[in-house]
């Protein structure tokens, strides 16, 4: 509820604060007198556009503050806590304007944006003005209206669930069939790709050994030639060179005991000996495994060929890349087969999900049709009660595609003359008409619904008499178990008031100023009185307002 409002520099309101009840308060004053600047001051705290010409002193700024009282509600809370809002048993919601027109918004003392202020604002208060006929001609506010009163809160919750999930399920479907479809395309020619690469068979750096061959092979008999000199040299030549170290060691030999060193140096001359002992019999198995094969140069190089021109067609330059490519191409082929696994997957899924979301929708549907006939009759009768004995609503439901809230499509229609033709709500009902009509569905729906606080801005216009007083019984009867806030001109309505405050205005320094205070019950009488008969209430007037308020 809205416990108090503070505003100041606004218009012409030099600065006011205003304790409301938490029951019904009635707002009232001469026309002119500024209850529409105090409901546009109210309008800046929900979020609406700011606009610095309501600012008459520019030396200051323009600072509006609404005090609420969350009494634990969980969609306020809810909020509160997504967007990382301290959460208190006080929630404030503040607005100031500077004089270039900038404007800030608060929650909590927290910088806010304005559609967040909007969003929560949503939440407290429930503002209907006069010729407001958005809301009620909305299909959402309709739909709303009869879940409500059908009590269907938990079967939306649990077929929100599985419709959100039927969606993302049936847009990874679509995507997953849109990348076959292109997988597809392209399927034969990676398939080609992949054989061609298969058939070749090439093994871990084949290309690169294959190279390196078919130069051994192409200079094997300079190799042989050089091979087998080094070898004859070595052993076979009338001065071998393994023979002439081993003659060097044997002349050393007998010197080695007048020396030192010399024994040293004759033990190297041995391994030396040896070394080359083995240096020649690995030349020897070389020279034997190299022989000069013409077919196999042949061979070597057709391999080659088909190497070369796979490389170059897939731009790359080693035989591991090609392998590479192999292996992409083969998860590419895969990937296909196992799509097709997906989709069908992903299709049962979906099949599932609408049949689930259908059956909760069904269910739905039937709780709203059972509210039909209830309602209409319901409002018919508070119609007649407020001054419209004529008018009639009557509810359409038509099965529709499924949607966020199940699948039906809800219209709302009107006949103000017992005309029998029904038109839709929006297109043929005035704004007397449409206020009294939200005021009739929305006392219905305070039944079911825990509403938040709701502000109604002359939504007496064009009645009066009994259908005054029946509005003032329906407001009375709203505000036994929440906040009303209601600006009138209807004496049989401000005489349900909790809490009566009258707006006035007043000079203050040369300059004329709105102001607002609270009627004790003396000056409640009065002011009925003067609502009934004009400035100077009759005596009956007097009589007739006291029985109002004691009533």
């Amino acid at each position: 509820m809205l416990r108090k409002l503070f505003i100041q520099n606004y218009a012409i309101i030099d600065e006011i604060e205003i304790d409301f009840s938490s029951q019904l308060n009635i707002i009232t004053g001469e026309t002119g007198a500024g209850k529409s600047i105090l409901m546009g001051a109210l309008g800046l705290i929900l979020g609406e556009r700011s606009d610095s010409s309501v600012l008459v002193n520019t030396e200051k700024k323009c600072f509006i503050e609404g005090f609420f009282r969350v009494d634990g509600k969980k969609e306020v809370l809810s909020f509160l806590q997504e967007n990382e809002w301290d959460i208190e048993d006080e929630l404030v919601l503040r607005r100031e304007i500077t004089a270039n027109g900038k404007s800030r918004a608060f929650i909590n003392d927290t910088p806010a944006t304005l559609q967040q202020l909007r969003s929560l604002a949503s939440l407290l208060v429930d503002l209907h003005q006069q010729f407001d006929t958005l809301e009620l001609g909305d299909s959402d506010f309709q739909r709303e209206v009869l879940d409500a009163l059908a009590g269907n809160e938990q079967e939306l919750t649990a077929y929100q669930k599985v419709y959100k999930l039927w969606q993302n399920v049936e847009k990874e479907l679509a995507t997953k069939q849109q990348q076959k479809a292109v997988f597809d395309k392209e399927l034969d020619y990676h398939r080609f790709l992949f054989s061609e690469l298969s058939d070749a068979a090439f093994k871990e750096n084949e290309l690169e050994e294959l190279e390196a061959e078919l130069k051994l092979q192409n200079n094997a008999e300079g190799i042989k030639t050089t091979l087998t000199k080094v070898f004859f040299d070595l052993k076979e030549s009338e001065q071998p060179v393994i023979q002439v170290v081993k003659q060097m060691g044997n002349q050393l030999q007998g010197y080695a005991s007048l020396h030192p060193a010399l024994t040293e140096l004759i033990q190297r001359l041995q391994s030396t000996q040896i070394e080359l002992q083995d240096i020649a019999e690995e030349l020897d198995g070389i020279n034997d495994g190299i022989s000069f094969d013409e077919k196999r140069i042949e061979s070597i190089n057709q391999r080659l060929m088909e190497g070369y021109k796979l490389l170059k067609k897939h731009g790359v330059h080693t035989t591991t890349e090609l392998l590479s490519i192999q292996t992409e191409l083969q998860e590419k082929l895969n990937a296909v087969l196992n799509m097709d696994e997906t989709i069908l997957s992903l299709q049962k899924q979906v099949a599932q999900l609408f049949a689930e979301a259908v059956a909760i929708a069904e269910r739905i549907s039937k709780a709203r049709h059972r509210q039909i006939k209830p309602l209409e009759e319901k409002v018919n009768t508070l119609l007649s009660q407020v001054g419209m004995p004529n008018a009639r609503l009557q509810v359409e439901l038509k099965e529709s595609t499924l949607s966020q809230y199940g699948k039906d499509h809800i219209d709302f229609l009107f006949d103000a003359n017992k005309s029998n033709r029904f038109e839709p709500i929006r297109k043929v009902a005035s704004g007397g008409e449409l206020s009294r009509l939200m005021l009739c569905i929305k006392s219905l729906v305070a039944q079911s619904v825990d509403l938040p606080t709701m502000i109604f801005d002359e939504i007496d216009t064009g009645i009066s008499g009994e259908a005054a007083k029946q509005v003032g019984f329906i407001m009375k009867e709203l505000a036994a178990s929440r906040q009303i806030i209601c600006i009138t001109h209807q004496p049989q309505i401000a005489g349900k008031a909790n809490a009566h405050f009258f707006v006035y205005k007043e000079i203050v320094n040369d300059a004329v100023k709105t102001n607002i205070r609270r009627l004790n019950e003396d000056e409640r009488i009065t002011a009925i009185a003067r609502m009934l008969s004009g400035e100077k209430p009759t005596a009956a007037a007097l009589e007739n307002a006291k029985e109002m308020i004691l009533n």
